[in-house]
């Protein structure tokens, strides 16, 4: 049986929390959750999920001091975010939900088969086996939502507030952290920087480069002309490609 999701609610208004709390409990039955915790504020959030375990924020955004974007943004900084879906009133935040990685935007009042419905898209690491087994990544791109085959992917970067998913084709944006992808293809995407995971069936090897006095190692991409650079923290990389040899 699969771990039930663990899953914190933040709203500044106590209602709306006890609304969440018994809808999730409505749909206990065929997705099962746990309220790990609550807060009225976006201080109050941080200092909590410094301390807990969770899979899920479900998150109001217009909240007296700190807004639901800024704790949004705060969280995506940890090593291993939770998912952030966020609740609110307002419809004019939905474009900038997604900027900062929200997985979805739920309008108040929730519905049951809305709140279901984003859930499901989340899957804990504890997953991770599943969702691996299904061979693809969903991406954004232009309003629409896309599944890209794993064996398409180059690789997968983050820069600024965004990931972006690179194939031979087209680059697209992404609403997950690298952590959670590394962790969701154990194996399979291998990290070379603590801003790059590249496919390892696209790797074809890697090649020392020095720069005055400075060494670096670039990793190489089948049929492909970017190389990408590997950090001394990952370097182990080379060594264990070299042991085992390029992929089939």
């Amino acid at each position: 049986m699969a771990e039930p999701l663990r899953i914190f609610l933040v709203d500044d208004e106590a209602p709306a929390r006890a609304r969440l709390r018994s809808l999730l409990e409505d749909c206990a039955g065929s997705l099962p959750n746990e309220v790990v915790g609550e807060a009225d504020s976006g201080a109050a959030a941080l200092t909590a999920l410094a301390d807990l375990s969770a899979d899920v924020v479900l998150l109001d955004i217009r909240m007296p001091g700190m807004d639901g974007m800024e704790v949004a943004r705060r969280l995506a900084q940890q090593d291993r975010p939770p998912a952030v879906i966020f609740v609110t009133a307002y419809d004019a935040h939905a474009v900038s939900a997604f900027e900062v990685g929200a997985r979805d935007y739920l309008l108040k009042p929730v519905r049951l088969d809305r709140l279901v419905e984003a859930l499901r898209r989340v899957v804990p690491s504890s997953q991770a086996e599943s969702r691996s087994q299904s061979r693809f990544i969903t991406v954004n791109d232009r309003g629409r939502v896309l599944r890209v085959p794993l064996e398409e992917v180059l690789y997968l970067r983050a820069e600024l507030k965004y990931v972006t998913l690179r194939t031979r084709e087209k680059e697209f944006v992404l609403d997950e952290p690298l952590t959670r992808l590394e962790d969701d293809f154990p194996g399979e995407l291998l990290r070379i920087h603590r801003n790059c995971l590249v496919n390892r069936g696209q790797l074809t090897g890697f090649e020392l480069r020095r720069e005055g006095e400075e060494s670096h190692w670039m990793a190489i991409l089948k049929d492909w002309p970017e190389v990408l650079p590997v950090s001394r923290r990952q370097a182990n990389v080379v060594r264990e490609f070299r042991q085992s040899g390029p992929p089939d």
